[in-house]
């Protein structure tokens, strides 16, 4: 059965079991005015927000509270927004100092990565009041810290990367740079240092490290190490040129002092993992500290 139709069903249920839309008259609250508005709220009392929690393709139920303190019937939509939701009853009418509970089913996404995921219940009325209530849902399986360097390379005062987030955790990568030319001379050395970014899992972000004191003419090889939290860590090489062209060429050549060519070594080490990455947004060029 597809898991739509198994959600919906799971919700027909959970009503019978609770009651559809059961109404609660509230007889001991004071008469209230229909602009004091109505409010959404886990239903039972005594919770002040949802907490869920189940394995990637589970079903999970509970229910949701419309209360009207006002003196006029409130008709609201229900909706969910972050993860699959499905209500008993989507349109709800609330008579005026009623509370309805409306039950429902949350489908935990079968590819969700483990750890918390946000989700909303959103409330509507036909005067277009909206109202929400957060869902903490806490996925479950097993924790998994993998990172990867990739598209390393260096572009004149540039070095640019990719960093990619092939585990389930969200990774605040330190960045470590190091480059040697002919002769093992060092020419760049900066240690291990947290980088401004967060990756969520599965995705990746294109990053660069300025290099305003590069060689004009000089062969160097060029190492990224990457690690976070949990045992994370990758290791990119690549080989770059630096040729003052304009120099070599004479009087007539425009100088290039520093343009380098790039030559992409493959790693040697990797983190395991084979989890797409989502396509990259942006480029963020970070500050390093000088030699």
């Amino acid at each position: 059965m597809p898991p739509a139709q198994s959600a919906a069903r799971a919700a027909r249920s959970a009503a019978r079991g609770l009651g559809l839309g059961a109404l609660v008259l509230l007889a001991a609250a004071p008469r209230a005015s229909a602009a004091e508005g109505w409010s959404l709220a886990p239903a039972g009392g005594g919770r002040p927000s949802f907490y869920a929690e189940g394995a990637p393709g589970a079903v999970l139920q509970d229910s949701v509270s419309v209360t009207n303190p006002g003196g006029r019937p409130v008709t609201v939509r229900l909706a969910g927004t972050g993860v699959p939701v499905t209500f008993a009853e989507p349109t709800v009418r609330v008579p005026a100092r009623t509370r309805a509970d409306v039950p429902f089913t949350l489908t935990v996404p079968a590819g969700a990565a483990p750890g918390d995921r946000p989700a909303t219940l959103v409330a509507k009325d036909t005067g277009g009041r909206t109202v929400t209530a957060r869902v903490r849902l806490r996925v479950g399986g097993p924790a998994l810290s993998a990172l990867t360097v990739e598209h390393l390379a260096v572009h004149g005062d540039r070095i640019t990367y990719e960093l990619v987030n092939r585990g389930t955790t969200v990774l605040a990568p330190k960045l470590a740079v190091r480059a040697h030319g002919i002769f093992g001379r060092v020419l760049l050395d900066r240690p291990p240092r947290t980088l401004p970014v967060r990756l969520a899992p599965g995705t990746r972000t294109a990053l660069s490290e300025p290099w305003p004191g590069h060689p004009a003419l000089d062969a160097v090889d060029v190492r990224l190490t990457a690690t976070a939290a949990g045992g994370a860590h990758d290791t990119a090489d690549t080989e770059a040129r630096f040729v003052p062209w304009g120099a070599v060429a004479g009087a007539g050549g425009a100088l290039v002092a520093g343009a380098a060519v790039t030559v992409v070594r493959r790693r040697g080490r990797r983190s395991r993992a084979d989890r797409p990455a989502e396509p990259l947004s942006e480029e963020v060029e970070l500050t390093g500290a000088a030699r």
